[in-house]
């Protein structure tokens, strides 16, 4: 069974910092591009950052660009995304993302899902 799970939420003020992780089982995610969305209360969910599968290649949102980094580590399947700086508008339950088959652009379309890690950034 292919899963992505996420951890790393929770409640911060703004101004901190936060790391999210995302660990995926079932089958390798070496050649997947993988990311990062969020959903806001009320809201869909949108797009936050993507790395593809080929080296140094990342895109961001534009209201995350400077302050959120993705990275991945291969050898433990896993995608981070550091967060700093964070603010109230930052909060909503983010879920990870993978898009297999070697794909050349950075936004999908998206085959796995994970469950999603709630982060509340206060005022």
């Amino acid at each position: 069974q292919v899963q992505l799970v996420e951890s790393g939420g929770g409640l911060v003020q703004a101004g901190d910092s936060l790391r999210l992780s995302c660990v995926g089982s079932g089958r390798s995610f070496r050649e997947d591009t993988m990311a990062w969305f969020r959903q806001a209360p009320g809201k869909e969910r949108v797009f936050v950052a993507a790395i593809s599968w080929l080296p140094d290649r990342t895109v961001y949102e534009d209201d995350v660009k400077g302050r959120f980094i993705i990275t991945r580590d291969n050898t433990k399947n896993t995608v981070d995304l550091q967060m700093y700086d964070l603010k109230p508008e930052d909060t909503a339950v983010y879920f990870c993302a993978s898009a297999s088959g070697k794909k050349l652009n950075l936004y999908g379309p998206w085959d796995y899902w994970g469950q999603g890690t709630q982060v509340i950034v206060s005022s």
